[in-house]
């Protein structure tokens, strides 16, 4: 099933509707409520949080499926691992509290993506921080915007050196030789040492979502990850082609990816594709190894 340009404008818009009405005011009432009510038990902090995903995942599903009752639906809160796949029909790829750890602090940097990947790409993207009033969205063919204004990358060169990139510790956090940590924190090292790609800086938001969206409006000028859902980055995706940005695969070589392919690689537009071809073969040359998830 296709859909035309004025068909997924129409969907973008229904689905900022829904952001601003009804979830991103959830969101922004109760992030850092849970810390201070239940600080001391982390199983009854995981707990509520996860009440509090499934409740703002099962208002989104419910809309959704009342506006476009054909398209299929895959949410962070649903999925069994080995068993949930992503239809090639359309279908609304949903994380409703995206940031969980900085939900439950109160950091402001949590924020509710919805995306609609159609044939395993994403064509819409709506990704919501209410604590800051932030709303990026874009569909495809019809532009990037950040509160419906549009995103405009500012153009100027793109190298290593003079480069600021999101980078995560991430949950898994085993550390051994060769680990999937190992291999990030070593790469974080050569990234920023003098000896290797000295980096003007990396910033973490805790949120893949906004890390991508901060790379499509060129606050970033990339974002490397591994660990990541399709969830996770579905919506950015669509809001990162449309500013001029590219998603590749985090492991070296990895040019074309699908969206839950776990490792990435965000980069800013407002630049040649050869500029940013350079800086993904610079950027891949300062990693320790391959992400493995």
């Amino acid at each position: 099933m296709s859909l035309n340009k004025n068909e997924l404008k129409q969907i973008e818009g229904a689905i900022i509707k829904l952001l601003r009405e009804e979830v991103g005011p959830i969101i922004k009432s109760q992030s850092g409520k849970y810390l201070t009510e239940t600080y001391d038990d982390k199983a009854n902090q995981v707990d509520l949080v996860t009440k509090s995903d499934k409740n703002i995942e099962f208002i989104i599903k419910d809309k959704l499926k009342e506006l476009y009752p054909t398209f299929h639906f895959v949410g962070e809160e649903e999925y069994i691992p080995g068993e949930t796949e992503i239809p090639m029909e359309p279908t609304f790829v949903v994380d409703p509290i995206d940031g969980t750890t900085n939900f439950i602090h109160g950091f402001p940097y949590s924020c509710c993506s919805i995306g609609l990947a159609v044939d395993g790409k994403s064509v819409v993207g709506c990704v919501f921080n209410p604590h800051l009033d932030q709303l990026y969205h874009a569909s495809k063919g019809n532009g990037a915007f950040v509160n419906d204004e549009p995103i405009r990358t500012a153009k100027r060169p793109l190298t290593l050196q003079k480069s600021v990139v999101g980078l995560e510790g991430g949950a898994d956090r085993a550390d051994s030789p060769g680990s999937n940590f190992d291999i990030k924190m070593s790469t974080y090292k050569n990234l920023l040492s003098d000896k290797g790609g000295f980096i003007h800086g990396f910033r973490s938001l805790g949120s893949a979502a906004l890390n991508i969206c901060y790379t499509a409006t060129g606050i970033f000028d990339a974002y490397w990850e591994g660990g990541c859902w399709a969830w996770d980055v579905c919506a950015g995706w669509c809001i990162l082609e449309e500013s001029g940005g590219s998603m590749i695969g985090g492991n070296k070589g990895q040019w074309d990816i699908g969206i839950d392919h776990r490792v990435y690689f965000a980069i800013r537009g407002g630049c040649t594709p050869e500029e940013q071809h350079k800086f993904a073969e610079d950027f891949w040359n300062q990693t320790t190894g391959d992400l493995k998830y």
